[in-house]
């Protein structure tokens, strides 16, 4: 999963001593230049347990709740042709996992994916929300298989897209540690490393764009979350997952790119088996964020999942 962000990254060690110092030292955003860039009217900084989280709540409040959870890196704004569609019907909540987008370093250093699974609970706690849907992309859909092994009377539905499980690049039972390329990435975010990167998680170049950049870049120099990244690494771990995977009774919807160069299909399909009553469904030519390349297909995947589940508001 990590090794995936290297390929821009060797590129800029070679410019030389000045370049690394300089992006070493270049400061990131500024809050107030954040929230005024990425801050919408349906978002707000609840207080989880001591971190202010940034969530963003949509749909109407009496309607079944779908709780999202973003990728590695990432943040809740890779939801968002996903939310303007299910916002109709159901209550879309999506929030910057700890140590991402606005939300910025856990003070408590929740990052282990035990951690992040329970986090998902104290957020929904903090919502009033008792149930719901619950989905994730990567980093975010482990967070999301785990909490429905850790809560399954909380989870009416899994949606796992992309979702990490498996043992990759060398994570399994302990933390592999970061290469110092890496190091270097997830702390500056240059530019350069940031497209590298994106063209890493999608398989059409054309999704690359400027604004997906920007955004991207941005959210990672937010103060604290280089940081943030290097602590989660740390703690990353994969184990066997089989035995907690076949344990999940939510009904349980898998989505992946085949395309996906971050977390292979062979991932999926393991899922998928280890899953009792799971769908699986696959997109050609798509990589490792089905929600964003392949959004309206996807879409319409999940709303004809969640139409056919008997589903009520918490």
């Amino acid at each position: 999963m990590l090794k995936k962000f290297l390929l821009g990254i060797i590129l800029l060690l070679v410019a030389g001593g000045g370049a690394y110092v300089y992006l070493l030292n270049r400061p990131g955003p500024d809050m107030a230049s954040l929230e005024a860039a990425y801050m919408k009217p349906a978002d707000r900084f609840v207080d989880v347990d001591g971190l202010n989280v940034r969530v963003r709540d949509e749909g109407p409040r009496d309607a079944p709740v779908i709780v999202l959870m973003h990728g590695f890196i990432y943040s809740l704004e890779t939801w968002d042709a996903w939310a303007s569609e299910l916002s109709k019907t159901y209550r879309v909540v999506r929030f910057d996992l700890a140590g991402h987008g606005l939300t910025g370093p856990d003070p408590k250093e929740r990052y282990s994916a035990v951690e992040r699974a329970a986090f998902v609970g104290e957020v929904m706690d903090a919502l009033g929300i008792e149930h719901a849907v619950v989905g994730g992309n990567s980093l975010g859909g482990l967070a999301a298989w785990k909490f429905a092994v850790l809560a399954p009377d909380r989870v009416d539905a899994l949606i796992l897209v992309s979702a990490a499980g498996y043992e990759v690049n060398g994570v399994g039972d302990e933390p592999v540690e970061a290469p110092a390329a890496m190091k270097l990435f997830l702390k500056t975010a240059p530019a350069a490393g940031v497209e590298a990167t994106l063209k890493k998680i999608f398989s059409d170049d054309s999704y690359v764009t400027p604004e997906r950049i920007e955004l991207l870049g941005d959210m990672m120099r937010r103060d604290g979350n280089g940081d943030a990244f290097l602590a989660s690494i740390a703690e990353f771990t994969l184990p066997d997952p089989t035995t907690d995977l076949s344990s999940i009774t939510a009904p349980t919807l898998i989505i992946w790119g085949e395309d996906d160069l971050v977390l292979p299909l062979d991932h999926g399909t393991r899922l998928h088996e280890a899953i009792a009553g799971s769908q699986l469904v696959i997109y050609p030519g798509v990589g490792h964020v089905p929600q964003e390349e392949a959004a309206e297909e996807s879409v319409e995947v999940v709303i004809d999942f969640l139409g056919a589940l008997d589903l009520e508001a918490p």
